[in-house]
């Protein structure tokens, strides 16, 4: 064997993916990450717990306060399984570092070892993206939707929520919006797999609009036309973005 195809062979080495691991391997390994997983959701848990009360009032009744909505309880003990709801919520937003770094972890052994230097990218990314999209739908979806809400209707009929339908659509919204500016992240990851490519997207992109004017519909509160709108709006600039991002991540895969 010439120097030339050792050196070749050696490169093939170090880009192969790590020893396959048996099934039983697979699942200890998931097991483990899993757990620190947990662990991590457990330590956030106890300290949004700690901290529940400002949170509560001056984070998740902000929209409610600045739209002048009133708000009560009708359950005796509501307050508290809506606080200890919070708090695991939190825990698991605070936590989602963690969460997608043993996510990627538990991928990384099928990865080559040049694609390994990218979790923790991919981790700060995926984490970036999805608190992007809370706090899109906190400081501009929410104060429109509980405007249009409490002022919405007769002024012989008192607007009055429940604090659990209300913190139901704040919460939900919240992740909603969260989940979706994932879409990046995904086409990028879905691109290094040959699975999507720019071509396609740009092919059906007429499609994915409405596709996105329904998830808009879905997402958005009540019936809201202003608040689809704003949802809609970034989620085809991110459509767009995702086009890009298929583009540089399958060249870089060729």
């Amino acid at each position: 064997m010439t120097a030339e195809e050792t050196t070749m062979n050696n490169g093939e080495e170090q880009e192969s993916p790590e020893v396959e691991m048996s099934f039983l391997d697979h699942i200890e390994e998931l097991r483990w990450r899993i757990i620190y997983a947990l662990i991590g959701i457990v330590l956030f848990t106890i300290v949004a717990w700690i901290f529940i009360d400002p949170l509560v009032e001056f984070v998740l009744l902000k929209p409610a306060r600045d739209a002048n909505a009133s708000l009560q309880n009708l359950r005796p003990f509501g307050q508290l399984f809506l606080y200890v709801q919070v708090a695991i919520i939190v825990g698991i937003v605070a936590s989602l570092p963690n969460i997608f770094y043993q996510l990627w972890q538990f991928i990384a052994p099928a990865l080559r070892k040049r694609e390994r230097k990218y979790i923790l990218w991919i981790v700060f990314f995926s984490t970036f993206c999805f608190l992007a999209g809370i706090a899109f739908a906190y400081f501009v979806m929410l104060p429109l939707a509980m405007k249009f809400a409490a002022q919405f209707g007769s002024e012989a009929i008192k607007n009055e929520f429940s604090i659990e339908e209300y913190m139901s659509i704040i919460i939900s919204v919240m992740l909603a919006a969260g989940v979706v500016f994932e879409l990046p992240m995904v086409s990028f990851f879905l691109s290094k797999l040959g699975i999507l490519t720019p071509k396609f997207m740009r092919k059906y992109r007429r499609h994915a609009i409405v596709i996105i004017l329904v998830l808009s519909a879905i997402l958005t509160p009540g019936a809201d036309p202003v608040s689809q709108v704003i949802l809609a709006v970034p989620l085809v600039l991110l459509y767009e973005i995702s086009i890009f991002i298929s583009k540089i991540s399958s060249k870089k895969s060729a």
